[in-house]
């Protein structure tokens, strides 16, 4: 039964049920693996990334940008993310905050997707 995603629970539920799917797409695992040893440190930011951007508590430090612009990223690697990001929302999730989740995750695609364009190879030259 899906239910409204509400609280950090909701947030470890999915983002370990899509870096799960994640780790085993044949496109867009290799990317993650080639760069992530141990997984979960990068799990912890996640729960702290999308806890902040969606219930605006504090915790999360970083840049998600620069971490992604010297991999080599392309369009079909941002659809497939959003694909898979949005399957395990929808699997679990439905409502408001599950609409806003998918909503953010896809700006921030599109935003990445354009940042890494711009930067026209350059993995050196990171626009913030």
């Amino acid at each position: 039964m899906k239910t409204e995603l509400a609280n950090f629970e909701d947030i470890v539920l999915f983002v370990d049920s899509f870096y799960d799917k994640v780790q085993s797409d044949e496109l867009i695992g290799p990317v993650f693996d080639a760069v992530i040893t141990d997984w979960q440190p990068h799990l912890e930011k996640m729960y702290n990334f999308w806890n902040a951007a969606l219930f605006g508590v504090p915790g999360f430090k970083g840049n998600p940008f620069a971490r992604h612009a010297p991999l080599s990223l392309q369009q079909q690697h941002f659809e497939r993310w959003l694909l898979l990001f949005n399957q395990t929302i929808d699997t679990y999730f439905e409502g408001t905050m599950a609409e806003e989740v998918k909503k953010k995750a896809n700006i921030m695609a599109i935003m990445f997707l354009s940042k890494i364009e711009n930067m026209n190879g350059n993995a050196g030259k990171v626009i913030v």
